[in-house]
Formats: structure tokens, C-alpha cells, sequence
């Protein structure tokens, strides 16, 4: 049986960098789009849960195929082994946390 392909995808979406893996990437029936499909995420019975990723397995589980347009897709790369779904600041490239880190109106002091 032959192994299955795996692509890590990263796109811009809402002013922000994110990367997503799927099983498959294809040329849409829509000009100027690209589908992913077979959209994969870590295991949701994991004792430690990464938020970012939780929030991409929110936002994209009833997926079946994702139409990005070509412009916003900024590489497309076949990956061995799936990383970690993340969500990047456009500019700094620092991995963005849908959570506060600090509770609102709480100094760090």
C-alpha cells in the first residue's frame, strides 16, 4: 500500500500567515483558486491541547475542500511527516496565540 502524501500549505488569511497540512492540493474548477482536501489536524483526545491549532480544527473541520485563491497562497511544500498547524503574525513571523496570555485588565507586574 502506498503511502499517503502529505502537503504543508501556508496562505494568508485575515492579515495573517497560516499553515495547514492536507492530504491533497489540486487546481480548482475556479479560475485562480487552488483546493486543499483530506485537511489534517492533531489528534483531539491529546492530554496537552495546542490552542492554535484547536482554533484551526474549529474554524476548518466540516471542510471538505478548501478554495484558496492563487494570490494569497504563499508556498505549497510535500512534507514526510505532519508539524504543527500554526497561525503567524504577517509581519513578525511570531506564532500567534488566540488566547490572552494574561487576563485583561492584569498587569504583569
Amino acid at each position: 500500500m502506498a503511502e499517503k502524501q502529505m502537503f504543508r500549505v501556508s496562505f494568508l488569511k485575515h492579515g495573517k500567515v497560516y499553515e495547514m497540512y492536507c492530504e491533497e492540493v489540486n487546481s480548482s474548477g475556479l479560475w485562480g483558486f487552488l483546493d486543499l482536501s483530506g485537511l489534517v489536524f492533531g489528534e483531539k483526545d491529546l492530554v496537552v491541547v495546542d490552542p492554535t491549532e484547536e482554533k484551526l480544527r474549529d474554524e476548518f473541520e466540516d471542510v471538505e475542500v478548501l478554495s484558496l485563491p492563487m494570490h494569497s497562497v504563499l508556498s505549497v511544500e510535500q512534507v514526510k511527516i505532519r508539524g504543527q498547524a500554526v497561525i503567524r503574525d504577517r509581519e513578525s513571523g511570531e506564532k500567534v496565540t488566540p488566547f490572552p496570555l494574561s487576563p485583561p485588565g492584569r498587569s504583569k507586574n
